[in-house]
């Protein structure tokens, strides 16, 4: 009975996998949002993320996780931001180190601009532990629009997001006993 088990358990994990690597998640189309929140660390985010400010699909901008050494002009510089863009509508976090710091400091923006949907920019692979993070961290009501970045992964890199994913969703049911 205990073999059973191990072997409908184990298959079941396998087929999520496999799941989770072959249907990774898209870019958003040109759906209108109050912001857009970029998730910094990956290749095109950013990127992204400005795509859709200039593009009329979203007003204002967050990214957060910005390297605390990173000034705002030397931002605006890379990236080729006017300053009055750069004023009005780019805001940058520099607390976040991780997912879920990512997602505290991007339900704070969420909550302080009295947004009711967001664009949330992040790698392809990153972007479903992204999302529960943010749903979990932001106000009731907050619609987030899923806008991946297309990447390459390599096995690893799924392999361990994939498995950071199962911790996560693992973790929350335990949450309420804080």
């Amino acid at each position: 009975m205990l073999g059973r088990i191990i072997a409908a358990l184990t298959l079941l994990w396998a087929l999520g996998f496999v799941w989770f690597a072959v249907a990774l998640p898209q870019p958003a189309g040109e759906e209108k949002t109050d912001g857009v929140i970029v998730l910094t660390g990956g290749k095109g985010r950013i990127d992204r993320g400005l795509e859709a400010l200039r593009s009329g699909w979203t007003p204002r901008m967050f990214v957060s996780g910005v390297d605390p050494e990173v000034k705002p002009h030397e931002f605006a510089v890379e990236y080729h931001i006017g300053s009055l863009q750069m004023a009005c509508c780019v805001t940058l976090g520099f607390d976040a180190t991780d997912t879920t710091t990512n997602a505290s400091e991007a339900a704070a923006w969420i909550r302080a601009e009295d947004l009711k949907s967001v664009r949330l920019v992040t790698s392809d692979w990153h972007m479903r532990r992204a999302v529960a993070e943010l749903k979990s961290a932001s106000p009731q009501g907050v619609e987030i629009v899923p806008d991946a970045v297309r990447t390459k992964p390599s096995f690893k890199m799924l392999f361990l997001e994939y498995h950071k994913m199962l911790a996560r969703q693992a973790v929350r049911p335990l949450r309420w006993l804080r």
